[in-house]
């Protein structure tokens, strides 16, 4: 799931692969804007065919908890 998410977030920020860890923020880390949070976040849903909850979503900081999450619902 970690290569799944990873591969997705370059899709949306100028980031090379093998610079994300678990432990990366999104925001902070990343470059993300909450735009791309969500868009990846839609584009997370269509490939793993899951609903992602909006108000757990907003709790997410880190790739690892985005991982933890998805398998969660998965």
């Amino acid at each position: 799931m970690f290569d799944k998410v990873a591969g997705i977030i370059t899709n949306y920020v100028e980031v090379k692969r093998e610079d994300i860890k678990p432990e990366s923020r999104f925001m902070e880390d990343l470059g993300f804007s909450s735009f791309d949070f969500m868009s990846m976040l839609g584009e997370l849903e269509e490939e793993l065919e899951l609903e992602i909850e909006v108000e757990e979503a907003a709790n997410i900081r880190t790739v690892q908890e985005a991982v933890e999450y998805l398998e969660r619902i998965s």
